[in-house]
C-alpha cells in the first residue's frame, strides 16, 4: 500500500475537535468518552464514508474509508453471477469471509441489493457500523447498529429470532455465543448470511470451529454439516490487464461429500472438493484465476460507485427515537465536559448550537442531508472538505 503525505489536508488539532463534535451524536459521543475510539458511517455529497475516530498523542485522529452513495450489485462488483444463488435458500448458513478491506461487507450489500430486487423477504442485518443504508423494495428491510440499536451480538441475535425475520445479515462473528447463536438460527429455519475474518475456506471453518470449547467441538462440526449451504473467501488483486482491482473468489457450496467432510473433521480435503466441482459453482482461488477472470475480456470500472444515485432512492430515511436516545443527563454532560476543552462543552442548554440549524445551507444531519453530485474525478480530498463545508468548520 502506496502512503503519502499531502500537505493540503493539514488540521489542527482543534479543527478535529471541532469537526468531531458535530459528527458525533449522543451514543457515539458516550463510546468515544468511555473507549477512547468509535467506528460509524455517515452520508456525505452521494458518498457513504466510514469513519473510526480514535485518540492518539497528537490528539483525535480520523481514518475515512470512501464508500458508495450507490449500493452496489453483483454484477457491479465483478463478482460472479453464479453467487446470486447463495440467496435461493429458505435456510441455512452462507459465511462471507477474506481479510480487512477485501470488500466482504460490499459483497453482502450485493446479496441483499438481490434479494430486495427479486425476493419478498424480512430481511434484519446485524453491523457495525451500517455501511450501505437500504430502502425496502420487494422485501422488508430492517438495518440495526452495533452500540446504536443493540449492545453486543450476542443480544442482538438473541433479538432477531423474535422479530420473525425470512433473513439474518450477521456484520461480523467474533463473539462464541454469537456463533453459537447464529447456527441455532440457520437450524430454526432463517438464513443467515455472516462475514468472518479468514484467508480461505478451510481457515473459516477452523476459525470457527476452534472459537468453541474442545468438548463440543464435534457437535459443532455436526451443526455445522447440517446448516453450512456456501462459503465464499474473497481477495482483490490488481488486474494490469484492467487497471484495477478484482475480486478473486474461493468457493465451496454444500453437498453430500462435504458435508461428510465437516463432519469427519478432515477439512483439508476440501481442496479436492472444490477443485473437482467447478462446474458445479466451486472454485479455489487458482482455479477462478485461470478458469474465469482470465478469460473475461470486460469487467466493470470502479467508477460506478462514484455515479449518483437516483436522487438518494436507495438510501433510506433514518430516525432516533427519543424512547430509546433520551437526551444526556446533566451529570453525564457535566462529567463529559470536564474531559473536553472548554469551548466544545456540550450542554443541554447549548444543544440547540451543536449543529446548525436547518436552513437553505445548514440541514446539516448527515443522516438527513440530501445526496449531492460528486464529479468522477472525486477524491478523498473532496469528501474531507465536504466534511469541512457541511459542518462550517474554519
Amino acid at each position: 500500500m502506496l502512503f503519502r503525505s499531502d500537505t493540503r489536508l493539514i488540521w489542527t488539532a482543534q479543527e478535529v475537535d471541532a469537526l468531531v463534535l458535530r459528527m458525533l451524536n449522543d451514543y457515539r459521543l458516550n463510546a468515544l468518552h468511555t473507549r477512547h475510539s468509535v467506528d460509524f458511517a455517515l452520508s456525505v455529497r452521494n458518498h457513504r464514508v466510514r469513519i473510526n475516530v480514535y485518540n492518539t498523542s497528537r490528539g483525535l485522529s480520523l481514518a475515512v474509508r470512501l464508500l458508495s452513495g450507490k449500493i452496489p450489485s453483483i454484477s457491479d462488483l465483478n463478482l460472479h453471477p453464479s453467487i446470486k444463488d447463495f440467496v435461493r435458500f429458505k435456510s441455512g448458513l452462507i459465511l462471507i469471509c477474506g481479510p480487512t478491506g477485501a470488500g466482504k461487507s460490499t459483497s453482502i450489500a450485493a446479496l441483499v441489493k438481490h434479494i430486495n430486487q427479486t425476493m419478498a423477504a424480512h430481511v434484519i442485518t446485524l453491523e457495525d457500523p451500517i455501511e450501505y443504508r437500504f430502502k425496502s423494495d420487494q422485501s422488508f428491510i430492517e438495518q440495526r447498529e452495533l452500540g446504536a440499536h443493540f449492545p453486543s451480538y450476542e443480544r442482538g441475535m438473541l433479538d432477531v429470532l423474535r422479530e420473525d425475520p425470512d433473513v439474518i445479515v450477521v456484520g461480523e462473528l467474533r463473539e462464541t455465543q454469537a456463533m453459537r447463536l447464529t447456527l441455532d438460527a440457520a437450524e430454526s429455519g432463517h438464513l443467515v448470511i455472516a462475514s468472518m475474518h479468514a484467508a480461505n475456506v478451510q481457515e473459516c471453518l477452523y476459525r470457527f470451529c476452534n472459537s468453541f470449547p474442545l468438548e463440543v467441538h464435534e457437535l459443532i462440526r455436526y451443526q455445522l454439516s447440517t446448516t453450512l449451504k456456501a462459503i465464499m473467501a474473497q481477495h482483490l488483486h490488481l488486474s494490469r490487464k484492467h487497471g484495477f482491482r478484482v475480486p478473486v473468489l474461493s468457493i465451496l457450496r454444500s453437498n453430500s461429500s462435504v458435508s461428510g467432510i465437516i463432519r469427519d473433521n478432515k477439512f483439508s480435503q476440501l481442496e479436492n472438493i472444490m477443485q473437482m466441482n467447478f462446474s458445479q459453482g466451486m472454485a479455489t482461488f487458482s482455479q477462478y484465476q485461470t478458469d474465469y477472470l482470465e478469460k473475461q475480456e470486460k469487467f466493470k470500472s470502479p467508477s460506478w460507485s462514484l455515479g449518483q444515485s437516483a436522487s438518494g432512492a436507495e438510501d433510506a430515511p433514518y430516525h432516533e427515537s427519543p424512547l430509546v436516545n433520551p437526551e444526556p443527563s446533566d451529570q453525564w454532560t457535566a462529567d463529559l465536559a470536564g474531559q473536553s476543552p472548554p469551548r466544545l462543552q456540550r450542554s443541554s442548554a447549548n444543544r440547540s448550537n451543536a449543529r446548525p440549524q436547518p436552513g437553505p445551507r445548514q440541514d446539516t444531519d448527515p443522516e438527513k442531508k440530501p445526496f449531492y453530485h460528486i464529479e468522477e474525478s472525486g477524491s478523498l480530498q473532496d469528501v474531507i472538505e465536504g466534511l469541512k463545508d457541511i459542518y462550517r468548520i474554519d
